[in-house]
């Protein structure tokens, strides 16, 4: 069994900042790629930001220069830093791994329970 368990999640009003954890346990041999996605209600899950291995990232563009993605692999915790939050940035936030459960095993993709930001005034 692979968790993920976040935290961070809450109320803030724009222009504050929140910093989201998300720690992975149980069964994991590796873990490739980790990232941050979202969703309003109504509308399709959204990539926020991923982080590779060697730490590549890559960012929705609306949160460039606002949100960084960091990794600590001794851990299996990554983080989602938001500054400047913005009412548009309201959503919940679900965490996402892609881990091999044991050597040569399959990659597979497991997901947070989500946890709500919520950004007002």
């Amino acid at each position: 069994q692979v968790q993920l368990v976040e935290s961070g999640g809450g109320l803030v009003q724009p222009g504050g900042s929140l910093r989201l954890s998300c720690a992975a346990s149980g069964s994991i041999f590796s873990i490739s790629a980790m990232g941050w996605y979202r969703q309003v209600p109504g509308k399709e899950r959204e990539l926020v930001a991923t982080i590779t291995t060697g730490s590549s990232t890559n960012y929705k563009d609306s949160v460039k220069g606002r949100f960084t993605i960091s990794r600590d692999n001794v851990k299996n915790t990554v983080y989602l830093q938001m500054n400047s939050l913005k009412p548009e940035d309201t959503a919940v936030y679900y965490c996402a791994i892609t881990a091999r459960r044991r050597a040569g095993g399959t990659p597979t993709d497991y997901w947070g329970q989500g946890t709500q930001v919520t950004v007002s005034s």
